[in-house]
């Protein structure tokens, strides 16, 4: 989380764009990716060239001697951070206009690339030499006060603060997932080098930017010193789809600085007729937009056909089961009401999940986990597609905790089940003997089909009830005569010692 002198340093950044006349949230924060993307490139090209070195491979700096702008050809270290934030205001406000903004919009050479797509329209919009200075010089302070922290998610919690200064929610009903759940979620599902991952509402690319940091950390080998395994790696592995153009250009920045050259981010309505996907991912990761409902005319035939409902959660479910190759995972963020409601449409989609593919896991987590967005109660599904069936039990787990206070603060606590789930989850074999009244255990099949497929924990949670004796009334009355008489006495006392 995001506290004390670096929350501070944020908001008088913050401060500097909306004194400065940028007063629309989402320019601001826009803006402050391009200049975090141009920071983190620089960052990222030396990392890049170290690792290369050490490896002994060979590696080609993204600013080379000689890079082309339009009909200029400039050298390239000047487009580095590092070199250009000590320029003078006026050097500095040209340097990044006319040569680092341009250079950065034409980074990809694929002008078919997502992000050749979204940085086509991209526009610097700082105003001023001074005003963008002043920015620089703020950034550089953020930065200096991240490296003293050494803390690796310290980037990401301030993407999350600044992110927490947009309304509540987008117009589709878009959360933004808090980073520690989504690494939670890639920890639980531990992609492989060779899956093929998808996030149909992928907003700012949160689930495929953890997914290849989790590969990066836990399989650095296979994926990116095998020829065929890195070529899949940057180029075919992560799929992403959103109808928000800022989001999509945000996704594909964030994918580039963490090392994927070239994601598949598609301006894509994912539950309509644009989306064709039948049987093409082997992993999906979601936090799907809760939105009430939808047209009937806008949503894919195929899609209703499974489950005919207005309501996007539901249809988001049937999308995963129809995206997925047999085999697949999934694990998705769905609200409560998915998990007992009682129309038609609900008990037609968990029945799909649990009859006709293996449902492995509902974790209910805590009310707050959305706050300060929403306090909307949640929980995590995970399933496999199978296509007939295979579902005996399924593992519930109660989330009490999430190492955040459950308020809009969302202060660091020490109470944190996350640790927990996934030590539980990847040892379900030790879960067997766990009973009702503990925090996670096994529900049958049979018994959740005879409850109407409900996936509600507290359907089957077991609660302990500790017998409380209290004193009989004889007792009672016995001890308010003794307290009577002697309430009596002292008064008559203190009546003889005023002299009444």
């Amino acid at each position: 989380m995001v506290t004390g002198e670096l929350k501070s340093k944020i908001d008088s950044l913050w401060e500097i764009f909306w004194t400065g006349g940028l007063t629309n949230p989402l320019d601001v924060i826009e803006q402050m990716t391009y200049l975090m993307f141009i920071h983190d490139l620089d960052e990222t090209d030396n990392r890049h060239a170290k690792e290369a070195l050490m490896l002994g491979l060979p590696y080609t700096s993204v600013f080379s001697e000689s890079v082309q702008i339009g009909d200029r050809v400039v050298n390239g270290n000047q487009l580095k951070w590092s070199i250009f934030h000590d320029f003078p205001a006026t050097q500095m406000y040209t340097t990044m206009q006319e040569m680092v903004f341009p250079f950065i919009k034409n980074l990809h050479g694929d002008k078919d690339s997502a992000y050749a797509k979204y940085m086509g329209d991209a526009i610097f919009k700082i105003p001023t030499a001074l005003m963008l200075d002043k920015i620089v010089n703020a950034m550089d302070g953020i930065y200096e006060q991240v490296a003293q922290l050494k803390d690796m998610d310290a980037r990401g919690d301030i993407y999350e603060y600044l992110l927490s200064k947009l309304a509540t929610a987008g117009v589709n009903g878009q959360f933004r997932t808090p980073r520690h759940i989504i690494k939670m979620i890639v920890e639980l599902m531990q992609p492989k080098a060779d899956d093929v991952i998808c996030d149909p509402a992928c907003g700012t690319a949160g689930f495929l930017v953890e997914a290849g940091d989790y590969l990066r950390k836990n399989h650095k080998q296979e994926v990116l010193l095998k020829k065929e395994n890195k070529d899949h790696y940057m180029n075919h592995m992560f799929h992403g789809f959103d109808m928000d153009r800022t989001m999509l250009r945000i996704a594909a920045m964030n994918m580039m600085t963490h090392g994927v050259e070239n994601p598949s981010i598609e301006y894509r309505d994912s539950l309509s007729d644009q989306n064709s996907d039948k049987e093409k991912y082997s992993l999906i990761l979601a936090n799907p937009p809760f939105k009430g409902s939808l047209d009937y005319d806008i949503v894919s035939a195929d899609l209703l056909k499974v489950c005919k409902t207005k309501k996007t959660e539901l249809l988001f479910l049937t999308l995963f089961l129809r995206m997925l190759k047999v085999g697949g995972r999934c694990a998705c963020i769905v609200p409560d009401g998915v998990l007992f409601g009682s129309s038609t449409a609900h008990k037609a989609i968990r029945k799909e999940i649990i009859e006709n593919n293996r449902l492995e896991a509902v974790i209910s987590m805590p009310s707050g986990v959305f706050k300060p967005y929403a306090g909307v109660s949640t929980a995590i599904l995970i399933f496999t597609k199978t296509g007939h069936g295979g579902t005996d039990k399924v593992w519930f787990y109660d989330m009490k905790a999430d190492g955040r206070s459950l308020d809009d603060k969302r202060n660091e606590i020490e109470e944190n089940d996350i640790p927990d789930i996934i030590a539980r989850f990847h040892n379900l074999d030790a879960e067997a003997d766990r009973e009702r009244t503990e925090q996670s255990f096994f529900v049958p099949k049979e018994e959740i089909v005879e409850n109407s497929y409900e996936l509600s924990i507290n359907k089957y949670k077991k609660v302990e009830y500790v017998p409380v004796e209290y004193p009989s009334t004889e007792e009672i009355m016995t001890d308010l005569r003794e307290l009577e008489a002697k309430i009596s006495e002292e008064m008559e006392a203190l009546s003889q010692l005023l002299g009444l």
